[in-house]
C-alpha cells in the first residue's frame, strides 16, 4: 500500500484523471489509482476504510507498529481532494480502527482533517470499527447516506443489489503477468453496485472469490479494476487467477 504515498506526492496538485470511467446504476464514476472513487456530475469524492489511528489502537493492546500510517493515509486523501477539489466527501465506514480512535487522534492530524475539509461537505459513515461515530471533527456521522438513486454504506448487503456503494471487505484481485501473480487492492463493480478498496495504507485485502463475497455480484458483469503503481489495470471476473 506504500506505493500508493509515493504516488500521492508525485501526482498532488495535478489535475488529470489517470483513472477509469464506470458507472454505478447509471451514474458516472472515476475509479482513481490512489483507491478514491470520483463521482464528476455531483462533485462527490468516496473512500473507505481509512483505519486511521490502526497503529495507536495496536498499540493501545500491547502490540508495537510503526506509527506512520495515519499520516501516510492523510497524505494520500490530501493527495485525492486536492486533485478532484469535491463539493462533498463520503467516507465509508471504518474511518477509525476503534471506537476511542475519533477522540484519541492527535491535533495535528485534527488539523490537517479540517484543513481537507474547509469550504466542502464531509460525511462519515460509521463501521463496524468505529460504530459510535466521530468526536470533534468537521462533518456529519451516519449509518448511510442516500444520493441520486444510490445508498452508501459501510457493509455490503447480501444477495444482488442495486445501486449500492460499499466497503468492508477490502476487496482484492489477483492477476498473471510475465508468468507471475501479481495481487493488489480493486475496485469491484458489476454496473449495478460497486465494492470499494480499503483506502488505509495499513490494510490488507480479501480474494473476490472468497466465500464472503458469494452472491453479491453478477459474475458474467463483474469487472476488478486494480490499483496498479500508476494506473488502473481493468481485468474481468473469469480472467483473474484464484
Amino acid at each position: 500500500m506504500m506505493n500508493r504515498l509515493a504516488l500521492a506526492r508525485e501526482l498532488n496538485g495535478l489535475t488529470a484523471l489517470p483513472g477509469v470511467e464506470t458507472s454505478v446504476h447509471g451514474v458516472a464514476a472515476v475509479c482513481d489509482p490512489l483507491g478514491a472513487l470520483y463521482m464528476p456530475d455531483a462533485a462527490i469524492l468516496v473512500v473507505s476504510d481509512l483505519h486511521l489511528e490502526k497503529g495507536a489502537a495496536f498499540a493501545r493492546r500491547g502490540m508495537m507498529l510503526p506509527p506512520y500510517d495515519t499520516l501516510a493515509t492523510l497524505t494520500v486523501l490530501s493527495a485525492v481532494i486536492t486533485r478532484y477539489d469535491p463539493k462533498l466527501v463520503v467516507s465509508l465506514g471504518d474511518n477509525f480502527h476503534d471506537r476511542v480512535g475519533s477522540a484519541h487522534l492527535p491535533e495535528a492530524f485534527r488539523s490537517l482533517i479540517s484543513e481537507m475539509a474547509r469550504g466542502r461537505e464531509w460525511i462519515w459513515i460509521n463501521g463496524n470499527h468505529d460504530p459510535d461515530g466521530t468526536v470533534d471533527l468537521p462533518g456529519t456521522s451516519v449509518d448511510e447516506m442516500h444520493y441520486g438513486g444510490l445508498t452508501f454504506r459501510h457493509e455490503p448487503r447480501g444477495g444482488l443489489q442495486t445501486g449500492e456503494i460499499a466497503g468492508h471487505l477490502h476487496p482484492a484481485a489477483t492477476v498473471r503477468r510475465r508468468e507471475k501473480s501479481v495481487r493488489r487492492p480493486c475496485f469491484a463493480t458489476d454496473g449495478a453496485r460497486l465494492l470499494m478498496p480499503a483506502f488505509g495504507v495499513m490494510t490488507g485485502g480479501l480474494d473476490l472469490r472468497h466465500k464472503a463475497m458469494k452472491g453479491l455480484f453478477d459474475h458474467t458483469l463483474l469487472i476488478a479494476h486494480l490499483l496498479g503503481r500508476d494506473r488502473i489495470y481493468s481485468v474481468r471476473f473469469g480472467n483473474l487467477v484464484g
